[in-house]
């Protein structure tokens, strides 16, 4: 694939142009842009279609999508918060059969790259979901949403135990295509996410994408019940983003090598440096396109002309740049030799 050099000033503006070359690898799969969309926040792309050439982004990552359709939770299934969203959506979804008919195709012709979500409530549900991929065309890679209720184990979420979340990796990982690549996305509300990392690793995970929503909750103070009807909902958007940041952080420090999609409150160029330099190889952009469409493109340019202000002639030059030994500067030096005397 023609590495991505791309040359242009940002979009509306008269700043002279840059030439950063944008292309990351993800398990073997060379994307001509670091950033992706997020599961669930732009459905197959189509509608974001309308706003910027999806097939300028480095992929389109799905809705997760299950087995069967589903309707989702009753309303109300979203609420405001401070710097961010719940939403407890329910993974309303057409169904795999469906999705590979009209979505997946959509893709295709449409040229787009396209990494599909799949999600489910049992490790059976999982394999069959892999298994019907199979034999899909136009698939880059394959993530794995771990973060549902184990319908099998009293309701756990499969990515809150290494157990659980290991299984799922490994029946998808026996029903796929040998060189498909498989995201893990693990969840934050967890003790230790780098021993679930390190589970689904084991398991045969080719990499992570960190992190799915908080789990939260509001509570209307005008009918004082919860506000939602599902009662908790998943946190996103800015709010999250630290905890985004320390997760990728963490797993980077123990998995020097593992291709990392990060992801969390997302909203301009420099947030998704700071994912870069924390480690990660890609980046999701979800929340922000709910009222900015063009978000995902927009990104990618301030992203372009950030890594340019700071050095950076490629993209994969300041993965895990944060990670680098800091050089101690002169005062420091001299403070530490007048506390060894």
């Amino acid at each position: 694939m023609t590495r991505a050099l791309i040359s242009q000033g940002p979009i509306g503006g008269d700043e002279p142009a840059v030439n950063v070359d944008m292309a990351t690898d993800l398990a073997g799969v060379e994307l001509p842009s670091p950033v992706l969309t997020a599961s669930g926040c732009a459905a197959a792309g189509r509608e974001l279609d309308q706003f910027f050439d999806v097939t300028e982004i480095g992929a389109i990552v799905t809705k997760s999508v299950m087995m069967q359709p589903r309707s989702g939770r009753p309303t109300p299934r979203m609420a405001e918060t401070p710097s961010g969203m719940l939403n407890s959506i329910g993974l309303q979804g057409p169904g795999i059969d469906r999705f590979i008919e009209h979505d997946l195709a959509w893709l295709n012709e449409r040229g787009a790259r396209t990494i599909v979500s799949i999600a489910g409530g049992s490790v059976d549900e999982y394999a069959k979901l892999a298994a019907r991929l199979r034999v899909a065309r136009g698939i880059s890679a394959i993530e794995v949403n771990i973060s549902c209720p184990n319908v099998e184990d009293r309701g756990q979420v499969f990515a809150c135990n290494p157990v659980s979340a290991a299984q799922v990796i490994q029946a998808v990982k026996r029903h796929s295509e040998p060189r498909m690549p498989i995201f893990a996305k693990l969840s934050p509300d967890v003790t230790d996410i780098v021993s679930i990392a390190e589970s689904v690793v084991r398991a045969g995970a080719t990499g992570v994408s960190v992190i799915n929503t908080l789990l939260g909750m509001v509570i209307n103070p005008d009918t004082m019940r919860p506000h939602l009807a599902g009662v908790t909902g998943g946190l996103s958007g800015p709010a999250i983003r630290p905890v985004a940041i320390r997760c990728v952080w963490q797993i980077r420090q123990a998995f020097p090598d593992l291709p990392i999609i990060g992801m969390g409150g997302i909203r301009s160029g420099l947030d998704a440096l700071e994912f870069i330099l924390a480690g990660a190889n890609a980046v999701s952009v979800g929340t922000v396109v709910f009222h900015d469409p063009s978000a995902p493109m927009r990104i990618h340019h301030e992203l372009q002309h950030a890594l340019a202000d700071r050095g950076f002639s490629r993209l994969a030059d300041a993965v895990s740049h944060a990670h680098r030994p800091a050089d101690i500067a002169p005062e420091v030096d001299d403070a530490l030799d007048f506390i060894s005397e």
